[in-house]
């Protein structure tokens, strides 16, 4: 098997990391992009004593570090969202984001953690720790949830409210959430791919953002369908089923790319 038919089926998760780390589909996706042309380049330099989807991301954590894009770089500068992130990450350093986003999106264990970020276990456990203590003290928001299997939609109300964040409402159809959210405007909306009636949650939210901007998480079973990098996408997504760590640290990395939250008291 080629090197590029080992890496294919990981590409759209690492895409997921690159979003979610810039809170940026075209931030993200242009570090996954240098991340493959410089495999392209130098394939030599490829790491083959690992799996595949390690060596994959530890090429994309070279390329985020020697760029380091993620705290001023020339990528847009200017842009209000980057700037309230880059004040934030005066009080959360990148590593801590990656080892969180790394852990608990990507499902990396502490050990593959430490060889992505080249540290050790111990220290990838501390960094986490203190990225959960920053989001802790950092966000609060007001949430809409867009389900219709209710015992998902029950277990997403129960992780948002334990997080300190307050629920606004339930909907389970694109109708329903789009009058939810003009009734009363959320900060945050959590959105599931396909509807009770048959309608989409990708509708629902695209009709909301027609009225008002607020950050998006979208839910699905099917991740590979929204990471392609080929159109429009989502910056933000959770993969069904999910842990109650995932939900947390995309809705911290969500928020904290929104000018518009509050932060803890």
């Amino acid at each position: 098997m080629s090197l590029g038919q080992q890496l294919a089926p990981h590409l759209p998760f690492l895409r997921r990391y690159g979003r979610a780390l810039t809170g940026s589909q075209t931030h993200g996706d242009a570090y996954v992009r240098a991340t493959l042309e410089a495999i392209v380049a130098a394939p030599d330099e490829f790491p083959r004593d690992v799996d595949p989807r390690l060596a994959l991301y530890r090429m994309f954590q070279g390329i985020w570090n020697s760029t380091n894009l993620d705290q001023g770089g020339d990528e847009g500068g200017g842009d209000d969202a980057e700037s309230i992130a880059r004040a934030r990450l005066a009080r959360m350093t990148p590593m801590s984001r990656q080892a969180l986003l790394l852990t608990a999106m990507e499902g990396f264990t502490p050990e593959d953690t430490a060889y992505l970020i080249e540290t050790d276990a111990d220290e990838v456990d501390e960094l986490v720790a203190e990225a959960l203590r920053e989001i802790e003290n950092q966000t609060r928001a007001r949430v809409l949830i867009i389900e219709d299997e209710p015992i998902i939609a029950m277990d997403i109300e129960t992780i948002v409210r334990d997080l300190g964040h307050e629920v606004t409402g339930v909907a389970v159809t694109r109708d329903e959430a789009v009058a939810l959210a003009m009734e009363d405007r959320p900060g945050l909306v959590l959105a599931d791919i396909q509807l009770a009636d048959d309608s989409s949650g990708i509708d629902a939210v695209k009709d909301i953002l027609g009225e008002f901007r607020v950050p998006v998480i979208f839910i699905t079973a099917f991740p590979e369908r929204l990471l392609t990098g080929e159109r429009p996408e989502p910056t933000f997504l959770i993969t069904k089923p999910f842990q109650r760590s995932t939900v947390k640290a995309a809705i911290a990395q969500a928020l904290f790319f929104d000018e518009t939250t509050v932060p803890a008291a």
